[in-house]
């Protein structure tokens, strides 16, 4: 049953990872097709974010007062404040990292244990012909060395505009945009999600990424250009299986 059990592993995995061959047999010579424009909050798994907030404050109102608590200008703000609102963020991600590491490591050890007087034995001993005094000598020798290098170099500089999802009690605004792009045979997917401050969002309602917290943003693509980058599901299957 043991040995059985890695086969019905890999039998399922391979089955899971077939199951989609289909669709993509029926998409040959297609371009691979854009997801459709639908509501976040109807989505299997969707959560609304909760999050810590402080006390809610009274509103104050001003009588006779053509001023606004809250607001920039006179008019109305035309900067994103409620749930449908859109705004622009602009994606400004920069990460270099440069680290080397060195270890070496040795070790050399040595024991000689005799018996140069022992009760006469040592006679005896010699006469096998060993010398008493060096009856067990031992040595060891142990070495190890290591090197590791990081380069990482990243640029990503892009907008993309975004919608309001939920506004928390604080007044903090939780965003949420996708921005999909199909060039020939290839889709290029941009997400962007996090929670943001009102008093952040620019005049011209933009937004840095910086500023954004629990920010979550991902590029990539799928299409034929992804699925060669890919290794093969088998060999997928394999890099999990096995040990060496």
């Amino acid at each position: 049953m043991r040995t059985a059990r890695p086969l019905l592993v890999v039998l399922a995995a391979l089955t899971t990872a077939a199951c989609g061959a289909p669709d993509r047999l029926r998409n040959v010579g297609q371009a691979p097709a854009l997801s459709a424009v639908d509501n976040p909050q109807t989505r299997p798994g969707y959560r609304p974010v909760s999050m810590p907030m402080p006390e809610p404050q009274p509103i104050s109102h001003n009588p006779n007062s053509l001023w606004r608590n809250g607001s920039r200008a006179f008019f109305r703000d035309q900067r994103a404040q409620r749930v449908g609102d859109i705004l622009t963020v602009k994606v400004k991600f920069q990460d270099q990292a440069n680290i080397q590491n060195t270890t070496n490591q040795s070790r050399t050890g040595s024991q000689t244990m005799g018996t140069p007087s022992l009760f006469g034995a040592e006679r005896l001993i010699a006469r096998t012909g060993a010398d008493p005094s060096s009856l067990v000598s031992t040595t060891g020798t142990n070495s190890n060395e290591g090197k590791g290098t990081v380069t990482r170099s990243e640029t990503l500089t892009t907008n993309v505009a975004a919608v309001v999802m939920q506004v928390l009690p604080n007044g903090n605004l939780v965003l949420e945009g996708k921005q999909e792009m199909r060039v020939n045979f290839e889709v290029r997917e941009l997400i962007v999600a996090g929670v943001v401050r009102p008093e952040d969002i620019e005049s011209d309602n933009t937004i840095d990424s910086n500023k954004i917290a629990q920010a979550r943003i991902g590029y990539g693509g799928r299409g034929q250009i992804t699925d060669q980058q890919q290794p093969r599901y088998g060999q997928q299957v394999l890099d999990v299986l096995l040990p060496f």
